[in-house]
């Protein structure tokens, strides 16, 4: 008898071997007093023998385990029992018209994570070295059967917590899953209200200064003083500084260039990004005209702004270059700097999330995003998005599509 170190908990467990974590527990177990009702094991026996089933039986009996065993010696009964729920599979070598081998193939073919014991008279070393190879978890012989209780034990064990493992595999995989959905719905969200506010700006406030312009273009054509002419000059500039602020903040929250398509909203803002800065930018398109999936033009749109807002603040380069090209079904924008790249300590900030919000972004039409600093300086972002379904079959078995790098980085900065 063991007593955990928890007070009022008594375990009961038989035959040999430390205890561990989801075993098999042979007798009661009492638990503040009250006694529960010790496991049953259900165990699945493939044997043709009656004689050597009872032996079984009777040495897990005497090693105080409580096995409720059935046993079952045609093949095709032995595969229909294998839909049925089983704690346990102890099966012989040579049986009439197969080998317990082909039950272990059945278990793997079904993908069933049920320990797997091989106990024959007739076994020779190799066979039993690969019968563990391909996934039985013990074999004994038939004259030595002292070591069945503890593998029995040893090897429910080992499966419970291998089915713990992959239903908490299962579960993160569903968790990042969501994790994706919710980042891909902020992400249409954020789009939306950006684009609401874009329209309001147009409708109200852009109206409303328009309309302004007018009345102060009427007053200046009608009046005779030069204080007020100088005044309504100077209102003038003002408004068209307001005018073109609206029209700026509007290009930024929903540019309507891109219902020109992707290569016209690339080359308007190329030029308007080395108007602005003073950086020499070069822009090099693979084909003029792309017919992409919805939502891809915005992503590559939105990337590139990323990137080329991050190069005017942080790169101190004096040359950025753009290149959009689809080869193969797969849809390629790269920005490239020759600034002063990415710094050590600059991807080891744990607050840096634009580079995050990047993956995300790009997460939500199925591609990805990296990023590189180059030996002799400058930094490289590459957002890849596979288009045709025969692109995604060749590069899922090379690329992770969910990946999320997660790694600060100086892109996170602005």
């Amino acid at each position: 008898m063991r007593t955990s170190g928890i007070t009022g908990l008594t375990r009961v467990r038989c035959g040999a071997g430390r205890h561990t974590p989801g075993a098999a527990y042979c007798g009661p177990m009492t638990i503040s007093g009250v006694e529960q009702p010790a496991r049953v094991l259900r165990v699945l026996h493939v044997e043709d023998s009656e004689l050597d089933h009872q032996l079984i039986l009777a040495q897990l009996t005497r090693a105080g385990m409580k096995v409720a065993m059935e046993r079952l010696d045609s093949l095709p009964a032995v595969l229909a029992a294998l839909d049925r729920p089983w704690d346990a599979i102890i099966s012989d070598y040579n049986l009439p018209g197969y080998s317990g081998l082909e039950v272990l193939d059945a278990l793997k073919a079904r993908r069933l994570l049920m320990p797997f014991i091989l106990v024959s008279g007739e076994i020779g070393e190799d066979t039993a070295v690969a019968a563990m190879r391909n996934g039985a978890s013990d074999y004994l012989l038939k004259n030595n059967l002292n070591r069945l209780a503890p593998a029995l034990s040893h090897a429910i064990d080992a499966a419970e917590s291998q089915r713990a493992r992959v239903a908490a595999d299962h579960e993160l995989v569903k968790s990042k899953q969501r994790l994706h959905e919710l980042a891909g719905h902020l992400q249409t969200s954020v789009e939306m209200e950006r684009a609401a506010i874009a329209r309001e700006i147009h409708d109200d406030v852009g109206g409303s200064l328009t309309a302004v312009k007018f009345d102060l273009a009427w007053i200046d054509r009608h009046a005779t003083e030069p204080e007020v002419r100088q005044r309504v000059a100077a209102a003038l500039e003002t408004v068209n500084a307001a005018i073109d602020a609206s029209q700026r903040i509007m290009h930024n929250l929903r540019p309507a260039i891109l219902e020109q398509g992707l290569v016209a909203a690339l080359q308007w803002m190329t030029a308007r990004f080395e108007r602005r800065t003073g950086i020499e930018a070069g822009l090099r398109i693979g084909e003029e005209r792309l017919a992409l999936p919805s939502g891809v033009p915005l992503v590559a749109y939105r990337t590139a702004q990323e990137a080329l807002t991050n190069v005017s603040k942080h790169a101190g380069a004096t040359r950025v270059d753009i290149e959009l090209s689809l080869d193969s079904g797969v849809l390629t924008l790269e920005i490239c700097d020759n600034g002063r790249g990415i710094a050590p300590g600059d991807l080891a900030k744990e607050r840096s999330f634009g580079i995050r919000g990047l993956h995300e972004r790009a997460a939500t039409v199925g591609g990805w995003v990296d990023l590189s600093s180059h030996p002799g300086g400058g930094t490289s972002l590459i957002l890849t998005v596979p288009l045709a379904s025969e692109a995604i079959d060749a590069l899922d078995d090379a690329t992770d599509f969910g990946r999320d790098d997660g790694g600060p980085s100086i892109w996170g900065r602005a």
